[in-house]
């Protein structure tokens, strides 16, 4: 088995405090990073490359739209790419999910970050989409799938339930740290997950100590470390 560090993080365009974003991702010294809202307006390109070598890491995958990436330290390399657009909701923010094909010490993973809706019924229909995307990539790169992400939706929801009903939920299977991630403030709920195949083994998931007192500094989210087996 091999061991990765995979940290969830919903940095909120980087409007607050990008330095305390950088400190909190190396504090938790990750193989491979899923961000939601990334910058993807002026100076997108720029922003986001910035950040990853901020934070040490390079970008695996992700594009403008949606505001996902998928980062991953250097001794992680990038096997293939992808990046699917949801079906679109009038009125409705467009919603993605991307993935990352990764080979850490000889080992390959599919790592895949997305953003869900705030509305019920776009959120569980997008739950369904992603579960189709990513059962075609298992079978096409013979890897298993670690998904991450906000779910905007709490444990019992019927899109969480679904998630969880696939995939391992890596705070209910291996809770350490804190449980709660919005806000950063004040956090009430814990709306950011972990999911990972049967295959993967979850040693230990939550949110991570701040010692340093940036988690309320870098964005509206805590973040969510999870330490992973990979066969």
């Amino acid at each position: 088995m091999t061991a990765v560090r995979l940290l969830s993080y919903n940095i909120r365009s980087l409007r607050d405090d990008p330095a305390a974003v950088a400190r909190v991702v190396r504090a938790n010294a990750p193989d491979v990073v899923c961000v939601q809202e990334v910058p993807r307006f002026w100076g997108w390109r720029l922003r986001r490359r910035r950040l990853a070598r901020d934070c040490g890491l390079r970008i695996a995958a992700g594009r403008r739209a949606c505001g996902l990436a998928v980062l991953a330290a250097p001794h992680v390399r990038r096997v293939a790419r992808e990046f699917h657009l949801l079906t679109p909701d009038p009125g409705l923010h467009r919603r993605a999910l991307a993935i990352a094909v990764l080979e850490v010490g000889g080992a390959r993973l599919i790592a895949a970050s997305t953003h869900l809706d705030l509305a019920d019924g776009p959120r569980l229909r997008h739950v369904h989409e992603i579960l189709a995307h990513l059962d075609r990539a298992r079978a096409r790169h013979g890897a298993p799938v670690v998904l991450a992400g906000d779910v905007n939706e709490e444990p019992g929801g019927p899109s969480w339930s679904l998630l969880a009903g696939r995939f391992q939920d890596g705070y209910a299977a291996a809770p350490a740290g804190g449980e709660l991630t919005f806000t950063a403030r004040a956090p009430k709920r814990r709306i950011d997950g972990v999911f990972a195949d049967p295959a993967v083994r979850v040693a230990a998931c939550g949110v991570p100590p701040d010692d340093a007192g940036d988690h309320p500094l870098a964005t509206d989210h805590r973040p969510l470390l999870a330490e992973l087996e990979t066969p």
